[in-house]
């Protein structure tokens, strides 16, 4: 695809679409902006002095005599995500030259972990634009994209407690003595013709006694 081509279908997305792809460019399509980031390359020659060393540039720990004087403070640095490798994150979720908006990443700076900047409902709203005007595969990964609930089906099962292997649902009473009842019917049906020759051999039922008559006992 031409630039012109690119410039004619970016125009096309819809405005929502548009302004995440500004934030978060995918990497395909930015690949030197991506390299830059990922690797950033060392510093020209000329740009620092030849008898400078570390410890001139590095950042005092200790206050300045002047109390007036004003503390040189760094902004916080954020890393690409690192956050835990779940079994149904791939690994490829992270190969990003930003952390990737649809997972929780940390700052080592402060030590602390940060939500996705985009919630499960706004990331499936992304996902179905996307789908709709084919760019699905430049949205970073996320549990929304079509086929992941399908493939972690697969690889997991149905998530329902006692569904597993050589597990059992427990359920109710009458759930749990089913198959017992239903063979004992089963039996019953099955000894139905002796049964009825037994009963005419005694005179149709005078002095049955091996079926309880079914009135309450007193």
């Amino acid at each position: 695809m031409t630039p012109t081509q690119s410039l004619g279908a970016a125009k096309a997305l819809p405005p929502r679409l548009v302004r995440f792809f500004q934030k978060y460019p995918p990497p395909a399509l930015f690949p030197d902006l991506a390299s830059s980031i990922t690797s950033p390359t060392a510093l020209p020659a000329a740009s620092t002095p030849p008898t400078q060393d570390a410890s001139a540039t590095a950042i005092p720990t200790t206050p300045p005599t002047d109390p007036n004087a004003p503390i040189p403070q760094v902004p916080p640095q954020r890393i690409p995500s690192t956050a835990p490798r779940a079994s149904r994150i791939p690994p490829h979720a992270h190969d990003l030259p930003y952390p990737n908006p649809f997972l929780p990443s940390k700052n080592f700076t402060t030590g602390r972990w940060h939500g996705p900047a985009y919630g499960l409902r706004k990331q499936a709203d992304l996902v179905k634009l996307a789908v709709a005007h084919n760019v699905v595969d430049l949205l970073p990964w996320t549990i929304k994209k079509p086929g992941e609930k399908e493939a972690r089906r697969i690889e997991t099962g149905l998530m329902v407690k006692g569904t597993g292997e050589g597990q059992r649902v427990k359920g109710k009473s009458w759930e749990r003595t089913l198959k017992g009842r239903l063979e004992v019917r089963r039996q019953a049906m099955l000894n139905m013709p002796a049964l009825i020759q037994e009963w005419k051999q005694k005179g149709h039922g005078r002095g049955w006694k091996k079926w309880p008559s079914g009135r309450a006992k007193k």
